[in-house]
């Protein structure tokens, strides 16, 4: 039912286990199984682990399939999931859902277990159990080469209540428990089923699961009572015990400042929790006092670094109040934690870590004598489990050995690297949605995110895949059919696409434009070509007003359907804004007349140097029809009480005109935050004689509409960013501005400026007015057009205006906006007049090769030099997702390939699923996939406490399925015309070819 998880029989876990890695090759959606030699050890708590990493307390070890993943996937070190006298319901009804949001840092509302903890103890020796097991059956490692580490709290009285007295004494020595002799008996009772598991193999399965654990301290806990529970677990439960400490511990104004300097300024907190927690003064003396107390009962004393950072929700990231941070945000605070620690105990004292460990950290901390590491973060992120096998790799070369003391000197090194480390700094501006529009259909959901973020739909796996092949001339095919201006669209494109690509959950995104342009260059043999005409024998003869990149656009559309073609242009040379007002640091004319010999035929003809005069004229001169491109010339207007401002547009046409020449004066103020204004900016930087050029805005850069790469090549290029300033005036040289302040937070986090009644002055001997440009509607009032009280023409989809056969596209037709917008308005236009659709592309599902693609999942690799190593990146997204059964740390979404359908397909597992929204965050689409996958139930109880669509398979082909709201029970053998064919193929595989799935083993 919905948040309640149905943990499995151990007999269940097994035949799953057993029958996925027949059928699969994987075990519980883990493919990437590293195989362990045993012949390097790290010991630990009189044990050892082949490998000195694992899954942290929390949602990866909640569950026996979790452990049994991540063990899989080459973790030795679990950190099981905190216990707590508080369990089961009572907990779970105090905890909000959906309580995970880890898009970028992590968040979460509480990660203790939801089970009971009688449950909780049943499910980590159901995994201690398998483990053993999986690791003899398949040769994955030693068999006793694993460890489990407790995880208790929150107060003594409660540690010491039966209940979690029970759990302790249990993991200590399970083998008068019922779930071992279950384990045991279906073990003997099933060993033929098993090829290397004999009877003295069972015999020799240790049922002392764990003699090790961490104290996990919850925010204000007092110190004396942090130390009481340490002294009895060592003393009376005779553990290995670390302590897990708090961030806080660093104190408020550290954090803050650290965390402000790497971008996390909108990050909420106060400093109630830094005076109410554990005290640097009290801890020292603590650690140094549980140090001498374990060396006199003969057990291992260590720190847990550290717990998780609890802020304040501002933005609705959560349905609480407080929520708790980790991820790569957390790991710049507990590396400062462990500097200190070991610099005040020169190394002595054991770190076990949990703070933002990564593949791009973690053999660092293991070289530096920090470990075991255990993570949580970046396993929720799309990947999973599967990223643990990169980490293994990482670490194999790293001798086994125990702990010798810890490199104060590299942890130092590590803790002021991570101050500045682009790898923990926020972007500068907020990360965009990376979501498309609707709910996550029933079947066929794989969709590539980054040809939706296109306005023009551009092929993108497709060219991706071409490249990474080194087939550079069908990449510029496949690119060529819906984009006619790959060099500039190269070149200067915001590639929005790369803001929707699944690798930013990685690292960064696939170098989409990047690809695309080397694509255009590397198949210059296209270009020497030239394009041909199109179909020959049509009627169409089409006036195109305007030859910028919608014009040049429109027409190259129109002649490949044998349209007659032509180009009207009021300059000397076609290319509009990108060739007269884009700087040349940012795009050559080269480039522009390299898309000019792809994109357009000898037959179309050229007029420059041509003011068309009137629509009218056109229709006159015999043209069919007649598309407006005319781009948006007009300056935007900067009221100031005092002074004008000179029109970016003229600016940056004279700046580009003569360089050398131009001098606008010492110092230069831009006002305005998008594109245009940093194009401004950075050229101004560049004239003879300017001294200083100044970019004022009324917000913090944080919300400047600019992409975060032009921001960057400003920042770099020196421009000087004045924040929360409005401009008032301009007189004597100086810009007056009213000083600003950021107001509260709005429900989407955004704050709103608010003047101070305070003024600043800015020296302007020039300030440039960028803050949007407007069109000319005077060519449409004089056509008979309709225009909007903005001055636009009124359109529809397609770009027809209220004249018959007049189109409108680009800027002219909507106000400012990307090349690459335009050409989506002239690929409309064009199939409005052609009849013919410009939306071809490639067989998404076959452009990428499937096997290959889910290769890549499991690897973190940050931008390559080459299109080819570029290429391979890509994730195959259209060919393969998996996101939201790779992202589920419960494995409740379940991938299936079904015969006769083109992709695989989801299946939701209702019974292992507590709907933490893990899998919501990470899915392309805007619903929620354990809502709205075609969901399986296990009882008839859970299948009417959900309204998901979905089935309880009831006995051979029959089951019980809900669709649309509708319940009826279905024979998969009987004609089911009313229900959809990849519905009844999915259920019906998995019924005969995944039956693991199906019930729970009594």
């Amino acid at each position: 039912m919905g948040d309640i998880m149905r943990p499995v029989s151990f007999g269940h876990l097994m035949n799953w286990i057993l029958d996925e890695y027949a059928q699969e090759g994987s075990i519980f959606g883990v493919r990437s199984m590293p195989v362990l030699s045993g012949d390097r050890t790290f010991p630990i708590f009189g044990e050892k682990i082949e490998t000195p990493f694992g899954p942290a307390a929390g949602p990866n070890t909640q569950l026996a399939q979790n452990i049994i993943a991540a063990y899989c996937a080459g973790s030795r070190f679990f950190e099981l999931k905190t216990v707590q006298v508080m369990d089961g319901r009572e907990l779970a009804a105090c905890v909000p859902k959906p309580c995970i949001a880890s898009g970028d840092e992590c968040y979460n509302c509480e990660w203790s277990t939801e089970l009971e903890v009688g449950q909780a103890f049943e499910e980590y020796v159901k995994a201690w159990v398998a483990c053993h097991v999986i690791a003899r059956e398949y040769g994955l490692g030693d068999e006793d080469g694993f460890v489990f580490n407790m995880s208790v709290g929150y107060d003594l009285e409660g540690i010491k209540s039966k209940k979690i007295d029970d759990y302790i004494e249990g993991m200590k020595d399970a083998s008068d428990t019922p779930v071992w002799k279950e384990c045991m008996r279906w073990l003997r009772e099933n060993k033929d089923r098993l090829r290397h598991v004999d009877d003295d193999f069972i015999d020799s399965i240790p049922a002392a699961v764990s003699g090790s654990i961490t104290e996990s301290t919850l925010h204000g806990c007092p110190p004396d009572e942090i130390e009481r529970i340490a002294t009895y677990l060592i003393t009376e439960k005779g553990l290995n015990t670390y302590i897990k400490c708090n961030p806080t511990i660093l104190g408020y104004e550290f954090a803050r400042a650290r965390l402000d300097g790497l971008g996390y300024d909108y990050i909420a907190f106060d400093d109630h929790h830094f005076l109410e927690d554990l005290q640097w003064k009290d801890a020292v003396g603590m650690f140094e006092r549980l140090t001498d107390l374990c060396a006199k009962e003969g057990k291992e004393f260590g720190l847990k670094l550290t717990n998780t950072f609890p802020v304040d929700v501002k933005a609705g990231e959560l349905p609480s109040q407080e929520m708790y941070m980790s991820g790569r945000s957390l790991f710049p605070l507990t590396i400062e934690v462990a500097r200190r620690v070991s610099e005040r105990f020169d190394g002595r004292l054991r770190i076990s870590w949990s703070g933002g460990a990564d593949a791009h950290n973690i053999r660092a901390l293991v070289d530096a004598g920090i470990w075991p590491v255990t993570m949580a973060t970046t396993v929720l992120k799309p990947g999973g489990y599967d990223r643990m096998a990169q980490i293994a790799s990482l670490l194999e070369d790293v001798p086994g050995a125990a702990f010798d003391g810890i490199d104060t000197a590299a942890v130092r090194a590590l803790s002021e690297e991570a101050a500045s480390d682009p790898w923990y700094r926020k972007p500068i501006k907020p990360l965009p949605s990376r979501k498309r529009e609707g709910r996550p259909p029933l079947t066929d959901c794989f969709t590539a995110p980054c040809r939706s973020g296109c306005p023009i739909g551009q092929d993108i796996p497709a060219y991706l895949e071409a490249m990474s092949q080194g087939r550079e001339e069908d990449a510029l095919r496949i690119i060529l059919e819906r984009n006619p201006l790959p060099f500039i669209t190269g070149t200067i494109c915001p590639h929005t696409c790369e803001d929707r690509c699944m690798r930013n959950y990685y690292e960064e995104s696939v170098d989409i434009r990047g690809v695309k342009l080397e694509a255009a260059r590397a198949a210059a043999a296209l270009i020497e070509k030239g394009p041909v005409s199109g179909k020959a024998g049509t009627d169409l003869k089409v006036a195109v007003v305007g030859g910028g990149p919608a014009g040049i656009a429109a027409a190259s559309f129109l002649a490949r359907e044998g349209a007659k073609v032509t180009i009207f242009e009021r300059r000397r040379s076609l290319g509009g804004v990108v060739r007269y007002v884009i700087p040349a640091f940012r795009i050559s004319d080269e480039a522009i007349e390299s898309d000019l010999a792809l994109a357009l035929p000898a037959d179309v003809e050229i007029k420059t140097g041509t003011d068309i005069g009137s629509v009218d004229a056109l229709f006159e001169e015999g043209f069919t029809h007649v598309i407006l491109a005319v781009g948006a010339w007009k300056e935007g207007s900067l009221k100031l009480e005092a002074g004008e401002a000179a029109d970016v547009i003229g600016f940056l046409e004279k700046a580009k005109a003569q360089p050398d020449d131009f001098r606008p004066g010492k110092h230069i103020v831009v006002v305005g935050g998008g594109n245009t204004a940093m194009d401004a900016a950075r050229a101004a930087k560049r004239l003879p004689g300017v001294e200083s050029v100044s970019l004022v805005y009324r917000r913090t850069r944080r919300y400047m509409p600019a992409d975060e790469e032009e921001l960057i090549m400003a920042l770099g290029d020196g421009v000087e960013f004045k924040e929360l300033l409005s401009p008032v005036k301009a007189e004597d040289g100086m810009l007056t501005c009213a000083v600003m302040e950021l107001g509260e937070a709005d429900e989407s986090g955004r704050r709103s400026p608010v003047d101070t009644g305070r003024t600043m002055d800015v020296p302007a001997d020039l300030v440039i007015a960028a803050v949007g440009e407007k069109v000319d509607s005077s060519l449409f009032e004089a056509a008979g057009i309709e225009t909007d009280r903005k001055g636009l023409p009124v359109i529809d989809e397609q770009g027809r205006t209220s004249r018959d056969n007049v189109f409108a596209v680009g800027d002219c037709s909507r106000g400012p906006a990307t090349v690459v917008k335009g050409i989506a308005n002239a690929a409309a236009a064009a199939a409005a007049i052609t009849g013919q659709s410009f939306e071809r592309f490639a067989d998404e599902n076959a452009a990428v090769d499937h096997d290959r693609a889910l290769q890549r999942h499991a690897v973190m690799a940050g931008r390559c030099a080459g299109a080819e190593k570029e290429g391979e990146r890509c994730l195959g997204c259209a060919a393969v997702c998996r996101t939201c059964a790779e992202v589920c740390p419960n494995r409740a979404n379940v991938s299936i390939r079904v015969p006769g359908l083109a992709q695989e397909q989801i299946i939701h597992m209702d019974g292992m699923c507590n709907e933490c929204g893990n899998c919501a965050v990470f899915c392309p689409y805007s619903g929620r996939p354990y809502k709205d996958k075609l969901t399986l139930f296990w009882s008839r109880e859970d299948f009417e406490d959900s309204e998901n669509d979905g089935f309880l398979h009831l006995e051979g082909l029959k089951v019980l399925l809900r669709l649309d709201g509708e319940t009826r029970e279905m024979d998969l053998t009987a004609d089911n015309e009313k229900i959809p064919r990849a519905v009844t193929a999915l259920i019906g595989e998995v019924i005969t070819q995944h039956s693991y799935l199906l019930a729970k083993e009594e």
